[in-house]
């Protein structure tokens, strides 16, 4: 018997899918039995085109047989077997497809695929094996073949006496060494996992001997062991169902079974598209957020599958960053696929899909913020973090998709409204979106700054993330609205002074250049404020980086100390701004300093901003008491 050697291209190709094509060695089994399934496929696609051949489906199914003591695993398939020929073209010429040449050969149209165009799949093997022999025969042959491998080196193909069609792959295992257990690819609970993980939604049954134990008839306190054989794939994914067919209590399950997370999702979406690139989907939005999702350790991305093969357990180009909690999966059996399932092509046809999933991903977050509040204030309320920061990346490109599924807490509502609802009910007066800023709803409620805008009837959206008001800088307007902080200079309102044109506003000119004197330019200005009514002091700002966006901006590691500009703002209707005026007229100048630093002061404490020398401020509140 001679052996034949392989091409050379081919010796190297081998070499390099056995180190270092596939990520994991278990994935040999799933093409294997991908292959299984390919070859009852072509018996089935036959039997459409030749009325001599009856395709009965109980008939075909793939076995999966581990024997322990000779360390071998056997893959066995009733499909449409090999020629010698065939045996030689497929097996001989590593990443040659006998399924393309067979599809192409029967032209089969687009909705009769098949699974095993990926060439090397069968090689994936020689990661764990010795020696591979196939022992097959063909539909319509007379003679069965034997091929026998031990790698790079070469093959052999003899006639056998096999009487039924199909194929039998028989993996001789490597010895275990200190790295590779190749003994657990025997074991009946791995070879369930990965068919389960892999290979699970495989239309053919995948059936497989099970070890199991029942009480003694005689003694029902001992067990007795025995074995039975069992279909350990479900064959039919859920996804192919019709959704008519299918509950809310399936979907959960579904969920639940698949590990997609450990809570109630808020929303399942279920996707069937038909044209000129076809995909099934299965979309969850969580309830609760993962405990790692805002880590480096998060993985974002969709299970992939190739008709009902697993090919990668995190597909992340199928998800945008903004939309990274959505779970779930998708099968399609358009894609690209080079050299092995693991490798997925960046083509067309993912970023289609990618696309289209986008979409509607977002229309449902819509539908589900209309017709269901509750349920996507709970929704919101894990992931609108996610939501702003994919409104602020990128440059804001994203910010027409997004920025309908925003919501922030507001003063007239005392909960969460959309920026819709917030435009809708604006008075005609109204120029702006007014927004303030701060750790909390409490505490943004007390700011001295909100007193105008309030006091106008006019409704604040309230700021408490820090990713807020660099997220609506990207946005900069919505429905023609521009948005304005509360801390803004110029609130763009028109107050009873402006009317009244305040002449008192030039005679404290020389007062307000002395305070800003004294605080050595820590201040842009000093100026009356027409915002104040009961506070004595505030600061507002000018200019694209707001007090909020400092603060923000100095706790990040790579602090470029951005600061905003300042304006310090004197309520001059207040009782502290005559005790202010009464020091400057009377020329008592360390009652001026004294006084200007703890109003500066003060309005850096309600700023959150810290005071740059405590002890001082201590002792000037000393003075002040004593």
């Amino acid at each position: 018997m001679e052996k034949r050697e392989f091409k050379a291209e081919s010796k190297r190709l081998l070499d390099l899918m056995i180190n270092s094509i596939y990520t994991h060695k278990e994935i040999f089994l799933r093409e294997l039995i991908s292959n299984s399934s390919d070859a009852i496929d072509k018996i089935y696609y036959k039997a459409l085109t030749d009325d001599n051949i009856k395709f009965n489906q109980e008939d075909y199914y793939i076995k999966i047989t581990p024997d322990k003591e000779n360390r071998i695993l056997t893959v066995y398939d009733t499909g449409i077997g090999m020629t010698k020929e065939e045996l030689e073209d497929n097996l001989g010429t590593i990443a040659r497809s006998g399924s393309f040449d067979f599809k192409k050969m029967n032209q089969l149209k687009d909705g009769y695929d098949i699974i095993g165009q990926f060439g090397v799949g069968f090689y994936s093997a020689f990661m764990v094996a010795d020696t591979i022999t196939v022992i097959t025969k063909a539909l319509g042959s007379d003679t069965g073949y034997k091929w026998v491998s031990e790698g790079a080196e070469g093959y052999t193909i003899e006639p056998f006496d096999k009487k039924e069609i199909g194929t039998e792959i028989i993996i001789k295992l490597k010895e275990n060494t200190e790295d590779e257990n190749y003994d657990e690819y025997l074991e009946e609970y791995k070879i369930q996992n990965i068919i389960k993980k892999y290979s699970d939604f495989v239309r053919y049954p995948i059936k497989m001997d099970v070890t199991k134990y029942k009480q003694k008839e005689d003694n029902e306190e001992e067990s007795e062991e025995y074995i039975e054989e069992e279909t350990i794939n479900s064959m039919v994914p859920i996804w192919k169902k019709n959704k008519s067919q299918l509950t809310d209590e399936d979907y959960e399950k579904f969920y639940k079974d698949k590990h997609y997370g450990f809570d109630k999702p808020v929303k399942h979406i279920h996707i069937k598209v038909e044209g000129t690139i076809r995909y099934n989907a299965i979309l969850y939005i969580p309830e609760n957020i993962p405990f790692d999702y805002y880590t480096k350790e998060y993985e974002k991305g969709l299970e992939l599958y190739s008709n009902g093969v697993l090919i990668m357990d995190k597909c992340s180009e199928l998800l945008p960053d903004y939309f990274s909690f959505v779970k779930g999966m998708v099968d399609s059996e358009d894609l690209s696929l080079n050299i092995s399932r693991e490798m997925l092509q960046h083509d067309r046809q993912l970023k289609f899909i990618a696309k289209n999933l986008k979409k509607k991903i977002k229309s449902e977050l819509l539908k589900l913020l209309n017709n269901d509040r509750e349920k996507y204030e709970k929704f919101y309320d894990s992931f609108g973090r996610q939501l702003k920061y994919g409104v602020y990346s990128d440059f804001g490109q994203n910010k027409e998709l997004l920025q309908d599924l925003l919501m922030f807490h507001s003063s007239k509502e005392k909960k969460l409204v959309t920026l819709d609802e917030y435009v809708e009910r604006m008075p005609e007066d109204q120029k702006y979106i007014y927004y303030a800023t701060g750790d909390s709803v409490e505490k943004i409620e007390k700011l001295p700054q909100t007193e105008l805008v309030l006091d106008k009837g006019y409704e604040i959206l309230y700021f408490t993330e820090d990713v807020d008001e660099f997220a609506i800088k990207m946005i900069m307007n919505y429905k023609e609205k521009e948005f304005k902080s509360v801390s803004s200079g110029d609130l763009g309102i028109e107050t009873e002074e402006d009317k009244n044109k305040d002449e008192s506003k030039e005679e404290n000119n020389k007062l307000f250049e002395d305070m800003k004197k004294v605080l050595s330019n820590k201040v842009k200005e000093v100026r009356a404020s027409k915002r104040l009514k009961n506070h004595p002091v505030c600061l507002a700002n000018e200019g694209e980086v707001s007090i909020e966006m400092e603060k923000v901006l100095k706790s990040m590691p790579n602090n470029q100390n951005i600061e905003a500009d300042k304006i310090l703002e004197i309520n001059t209707n207040h009782t502290v701004f005559k005790a202010l005026k009464d020091a400057y007229e009377n020329g008592n100048k360390e009652k001026l300093d004294l006084y200007t630093n703890l109003l500066y002061n003060q309005a850096l404490l309600i700023e959150g901003l810290p005071i740059e020398d405590p002890v001082e401020f201590s002792n000037n509140m000393s003075k002040v008491m004593s």
